[in-house]
C-alpha cells in the first residue's frame, strides 16, 4: 500500500496487512507520518517538555471501583 506523509509529502510503501494500513483504510481522517517526521516531532516535543513551560494535556482516566 502506498501512503503519503502529511507533512513532507514523501510517498512510502507499507505492508497491506499492517496495523497502520488498517487504520488508514478504516479511518480516512487518520494522518500518516513518515518515520523522519515522526521522530522530528517527538524530539521537539520532548525538548519542549524538558523546559517546564510546555504542558501536555493528557486525559486523566478515573478508575471505576466496581470493575
Amino acid at each position: 500500500m502506498q501512503v503519503k506523509c502529511s507533512l513532507c509529502e514523501k510517498i512510502e510503501d507499507i505492508e497491506d496487512h499492517s496495523l497502520i494500513a488498517k487504520r488508514l483504510r478504516n479511518r480516512r481522517i487518520y494522518m500518516y507520518l513518515c518515520t523522519t517526521c515522526y521522530e522530528r516531532i517527538e524530539h521537539n516535543t520532548n525538548k519542549r517538555l524538558a523546559t517546564g513551560k510546555f504542558r501536555l494535556y493528557r486525559e486523566n482516566k478515573k478508575v471505576d471501583q466496581f470493575l
